[in-house]
């Protein structure tokens, strides 16, 4: 008896939305807390060796705090969003599997299905700009990165100096051009790079890009799910619209056989 409640239990539960909740879970954890971190670090750096001027660099200050309170909000949204799909889920395979019983799938419960079928399409869209816009800051760092590796490639090569290799931080738009001293070259870029900031921004935002990533990979996940779960809830309905109408049917001529034997026997 225990094993085959299991057994029903185990077959209720929905394996596919449950590995696109823990994908998007780990995604948003990993986009929102590593960049988080990196964000922090990009400033320090900034205001250490690229923009010793506080004017120079205090509104990218003020859209770097505003974009980690955006992370605090996606993060909240998302944790509870993706308990609803998973609801959404169970809810879903029951429907499918209790047709036969008690259960009856209703319009509600349809377009709701409907409803979170657009919605995540609407954010699987809206994350795939976020996406691109984390491989941004590891394209400038990796920039960086791969400038300090010339830097140091040169040093036992007397006829090209490293003083003259530089990165202009203020051509990518971040800070102006007024921003003091702006960029930095050869030995002092070099010691930039080998700073701890330098080294955990930059794989902090790689993470966080991955993390972003495999937040549109869940999204996709759940967004195939829920279309199949919407035609599955679809199909439910018109077969529970089927057996009503059968049902009404047998009833009727049970009704019928039962007063033609009632006059029958009342005539003889």
């Amino acid at each position: 008896g225990c094993f085959e409640c299991c057994i029903k239990c185990l077959g209720g539960v929905p394996y596919a939305s449950l590995v696109a909740t823990i994908l998007c879970f780990s995604g948003v954890a990993l986009f929102c807390g590593c960049g988080h971190v990196a964000l922090t670090g990009t400033v320090s750096i900034l205001e250490q060796h690229f923009s010793t001027t506080v004017s120079d660099h205090a509104l990218l200050s003020e859209v770097i705090q505003l974009m980690q309170y955006v992370i605090y909000g996606i993060a909240s949204f998302f944790f509870l969003y993706g308990i609803i799909l998973l609801a959404e889920g169970f809810y879903t395979t029951s429907a499918v599997k209790e047709l036969h019983g008690e259960f009856k799938t209703t319009a509600c419960g349809r377009c709701i299905s409907g409803m979170f079928v657009f919605l995540t399409y609407v954010l699987g869209v809206a994350w795939l700009g976020v996406f691109g816009f984390s491989a941004v800051p590891v394209f400038m760092f990796y920039n960086i990165w791969s400038t300090c590796e010339v830097i140091k490639s040169l040093q036992t090569n007397v006829t090209v100096p490293g003083d003259q290799i530089c990165v202009d931080i203020r051509q990518y738009g971040i800070i102006p051009w007024t921003a003091v001293p702006g960029k930095a070259c050869g030995p002092i870029l070099e010691n930039i790079c080998n700073t701890n900031e330098f080294y955990m921004s930059y794989h902090l935002f790689i993470v966080a890009c991955a993390g972003a990533g495999a937040t549109v990979i869940a999204l996709i996940h759940f967004l195939m799910i829920l279309s199949s779960n919407w035609a599955y809830l679809k199909d439910a309905s018109k077969m529970q619209a089927y057996q009503d109408i059968k049902a009404k049917e047998e009833q009727e001529l049970q009704d019928i056989q039962s007063r033609s034997k009632e006059q029958l026997n009342s005539y003889t």
